[in-house]
């Protein structure tokens, strides 16, 4: 993938496997996740499920098997075009319900914590998985929604309790390369930063 220089490159035919792994539609959508549980199984489930990691991973012998596999191109092709018909919004409850009149308009949801998968453990309970669910459904409908909140360094943490009765947690920092996300950027490729009016400042990345 292009995040890690100097890996060998996905062929050709599915090379789209890089953007769908990165793209978190793949998380609710199962003929999407067979796509890459279809790859390799083993590697799936000890990546706890991250197409991003194990695309990392897999070697090339078997991404050019893959690439040549009849059966795996048929449902690599059809996932691909389903990715490509939720990205358009074409035909969707907010199209239908609204049209032409709410073209352009945009819902910008906040919340501090996305429940949307595993492989992106920004989340602790409840308002994070209802946070995620909303975005998903928001997805299906077609609505024109955008999830704002906040790219922790650290993910989940494991607790245990010690000797003298102590609870005890060792956090685990989140690899944002082995993560399905990509940074937001300005047309011209520069870093896509808002200031935040707090109180009597502002703040602002460094």
């Amino acid at each position: 993938m292009e995040r890690y220089p100097g890996l060998t490159p996905v062929p050709d035919r599915i090379r789209r496997l890089e953007e769908l792994a990165c793209d978190l539609w793949w998380s609710w959508h199962y003929r999407a996740r067979d796509l890459f549980r279809r790859l390799d199984y083993r590697l799936w489930r000890e990546t706890a499920h991250n197409p991003v990691q194990m695309l990392r991973l897999l070697g090339r012998d078997l991404l050019e098997r893959a690439a040549r596999d009849r059966g795996f191109l048929a449902m690599y092709d059809s996932v691909v075009h389903d990715l490509d018909l939720a990205r358009s919004a074409k035909d969707t409850w907010w199209s239908q319900r609204y049209g032409p009149a709410a073209k352009g308009a945009k819902v910008a949801y906040f919340s501090a914590e996305f429940a949307l998968h595993q492989s992106l453990p920004l989340y602790a309970g409840g308002l994070g998985v209802l946070a995620g669910d909303t975005c998903k459904e928001a997805s299906d409908l077609g609505v024109p929604l955008v999830g704002i909140g906040f790219m922790y360094p650290q993910g989940y943490f494991h607790q245990h309790v010690s000797a003298d009765g102590w609870q005890q947690e060792a956090y685990e920092r989140l690899d944002w390369l082995d993560a399905p996300i990509e940074p937001a950027v300005r047309a011209d490729g520069s870093p896509c930063v808002v200031a935040v009016a707090l109180g009597d400042r502002t703040v602002s990345p460094p």
